[in-house]
Order: C-alpha cells, then sequence, then structure tokens
C-alpha cells in the first residue's frame, strides 16, 4: 500500500496534467496515458478517496433533488 504523501504526489501529478489538457502524466519514473480528461477526473476521485481512507477521514457527498410542481 503506497503512503500518503505518495498518493498526493500521484494526485497532484493528475490535477496538473488535467489543468494543462495533457493526457499523459508521469510520476516516480513511470508514465501514464489516459484516453480524455474524464479518465483523468475519475482517477484523481480515486485518489482522493483512498487519501481520505488512509487518513481516516470519510468522503460525505451530498446530493440535492430540487422540482416544482405545475409550472
Amino acid at each position: 500500500m503506497p503512503t500518503i504523501a505518495e498518493l498526493k504526489t500521484r494526485r497532484e501529478a493528475l490535477a496538473a496534467s488535467r489543468s494543462s489538457g495533457v493526457a499523459r502524466v508521469s510520476y516516480d519514473g513511470k508514465t501514464v496515458d489516459y484516453r480524455s480528461l474524464a479518465e483523468i477526473d475519475r482517477a484523481i476521485e480515486v485518489l482522493d478517496r483512498e487519501i481520505a481512507t488512509a487518513e481516516g477521514r470519510k468522503i460525505i457527498r451530498q446530493v440535492r433533488v430540487i422540482t416544482t410542481k405545475g409550472l
């Protein structure tokens, strides 16, 4: 299992790649090619969950539904 520091390094590399629009990420001498920015977003979400778990935190997601009746 990677350390929290390693997970954060990977996440930072993904976030930097995401913001630049490049689908290739390199960290620790490894290179990963992603097919789309959506795939990078999913990888960031996975890393966020792994970091939260390693730190003993829970990720709380809220879903709000707003409806109107009789427009």
